[in-house]
């Protein structure tokens, strides 16, 4: 489906509400604060075409809408502007991690926690030699998706779990700076389907290796993207 100019805004509209609420977003909220220029019917109807196309999805028992694995890629890959990470938060990494650039593993877990820091997310580094490292886990109970204990409970036990997670590196996801993992892109597993991981892939002393975050697929993309591609090249610069 190529998108016309109206629904391209009102997909960006619904999507940038949802990651700001975590809440299925309607017509009247769109109208009343996306200004979109048209009439709830008018946006009613585009919202059940991009449904029908894959793009949104109807939760139960609610008259919004939200938007699908495949319009988070859309948005990130299409539409989304990010900025450069600023200075002075480049700065503060690069201190945090240079002292211990020359010992591998120091240097992965001590970038980890940076970033765990950074973002007040719950970050992860896996190397393809079967290394694997997360911090900031408690940060994951700051998002209501995971007041669900069970996708909670599984979430922290695949963290001792290296191969699943070198598995989804392994996965054939494009050449970008960054990569998105959203929904069934973990492994087809139907627990994790609000979930989603951004990473950067890096190269330190000959290994190859991600280190991204985890939280729910409504990540703030905006402020992530950068800081996660930052963190990749700076690994592989000064882990030479």
């Amino acid at each position: 489906m190529n998108l016309t100019d109206r629904q391209i805004q009102l997909l960006r509209a619904i999507i940038e509400e949802y990651i700001e609420t975590a809440q299925p977003v309607g017509s009247e909220t769109v109208e009343r604060k996306h200004g979109l220029a048209v009439s709830p019917a008018t946006i009613r109807n585009e919202m059940v075409a991009l449904t029908k196309e894959g793009y949104l999805k109807k939760p139960h028992a609610s008259a919004g809408r939200i938007p699908t694995p495949m319009a988070l890629k859309y948005y990130v890959h299409h539409l989304l502007e990010t900025e450069n990470l600023p200075v002075s938060e480049e700065v503060s990494v690069k201190q945090q991690i240079w002292d211990v650039r020359h010992k591998k593993q120091q240097l992965l877990r001590e970038a980890t926690r940076a970033l765990a820091q950074k973002s007040n997310m719950l970050s992860l580094v896996v190397t393809d030699q079967g290394e694997l490292y997360y911090a900031g886990a408690a940060n994951i109970l700051d998002f209501p998706e995971f007041y669900d204990i069970d996708l909670t409970r599984n979430l922290l036990l695949l963290l001792d779990k290296i191969s699943f997670w070198q598995n989804i590196f392994r996965q054939p996801v494009g050449e970008d700076p960054f990569y998105l993992i959203v929904g069934e892109d973990f492994g087809g597993e139907a627990m994790f389907t609000t979930c989603g991981m951004l990473y950067a892939k890096f190269r330190v002393q000959d290994e190859t290796g991600m280190i991204g975050v985890i939280g729910p697929c409504r990540l703030r993309y905006r402020r992530l993207i950068p800081m996660i591609r930052y963190f990749g090249e700076l690994l592989t610069e000064i882990g030479r």
